[in-house]
């Protein structure tokens, strides 16, 4: 990927693309189409025709599409479900029609199954049942990485796909509906605070253990991979950094400021036990994270506190 090759990031406004615009620009890639022309309604085939047709990307990277939390997951399955499909049905189809030169396509760590066992390496994709309380969107992102595999198989498209842990930043979605655990800790105990709350309640036992990995972190893999990765595995983007529930909710108290209880209610959905990525191919590539766990933390939650206060 040139300087000047035409870049298309699909989900722009995502916490991902957003960072990835960030990092991109700071390494002096000076035709990204989307700063002069805003992409189009991904679920809309027409228009993304049209955008491809147009202004012919030659890299696409594919971070777009609904997601949430448990609780988003929970009641609007066939939503999330249905977003994802129509912008990888249509982004991915289009990069083929146009002949982009190599898309890279940023699936979820939720289409492993519920019981895989740790930490969790490509090869175990579909070989049991995902978790309930998100198969609907894990399905759909599944659907991407097959789609990118099957393009490969048939045309020789050059379309790679990337799992990564659980990603948190300056950009996340805190709101109640559909925050991700990071942030939703975060909104949860600062208001908390401000209000003079001496409990905050947390879904599940906290026992469950996940891997993080800070959006900046992220973009720069992604951006990594698109010139150094080429095969039809997805390749995994983990961080190193596995944190029960628990021991997270401690951390982002001691960053909030909070001085009171926190109460786990055991009669709400955990999720997976355990979700760690073997991303030991990534690392043997001679990439590894840039932050630490905590220092992202801060500064997730002091971009949080300065927006929203």
């Amino acid at each position: 990927m040139k300087k000047d090759s035409r870049i298309f990031i699909a989900g722009e406004s995502t916490m991902e693309g957003k960072a990835l615009v960030r990092l991109i620009k700071e390494r002096n890639y000076n035709n990204i189409i989307n700063l002069d022309n805003g992409e189009p309604d991904l679920t809309n085939y027409s228009l993304v025709k049209k955008y491809f047709k147009d202004l012919r990307p030659e890299y696409v990277f594919l971070f777009a599409g609904k997601s949430g939390g448990i609780k988003a997951n929970q009641e609007m399955p066939a939503t999330l479900m249905l977003d994802n499909l129509q912008i990888i049905s249509n982004v991915i189809s289009l990069a083929h029609k146009y002949e982009v030169k190599k898309l890279l396509y940023l699936a979820s760590s939720c289409t492993y199954p519920k019981h895989s066992k740790q930490p969790m390496h490509p090869d175990m994709l579909m070989t049991g049942s995902l978790e309930p309380t998100n198969s609907a969107y894990a399905t759909a992102k599944l659907a991407g990485i097959e789609l990118c595999r099957a393009y490969r198989k048939e045309h020789s498209d050059n379309f790679i796909s990337t799992i990564p842990a659980n990603i948190f930043g300056p950009g996340d979605d805190f709101s109640a509906g559909n925050s991700h655990v990071v942030a939703a800790l975060m909104r949860k105990m600062h208001e908390a605070k401000i209000n003079g709350n001496n409990t905050v309640e947390i879904w599940g036992t906290g026992k469950p253990r996940r891997e993080f990995i800070y959006v900046d972190d992220l973009a720069d893999a992604c951006l990594f991979l698109m010139s150094h990765y080429d095969d039809e595995e997805p390749i995994n983007i983990g961080s190193g950094t596995a944190l029960s529930i628990s021991r997270l909710a401690t951390i982002i108290k001691k960053i909030v400021g909070y001085h009171g209880k926190l109460l786990y209610n055991n009669s709400k959905p955990d999720g997976m036990p355990e979700k760690l990525l073997d991303s030991t191919e990534l690392f043997t590539l001679d990439w590894g994270p840039a932050f630490l766990f905590e220092n992202a933390a801060k500064i997730t939650f002091d971009w949080f506190n300065l927006k929203f206060n």
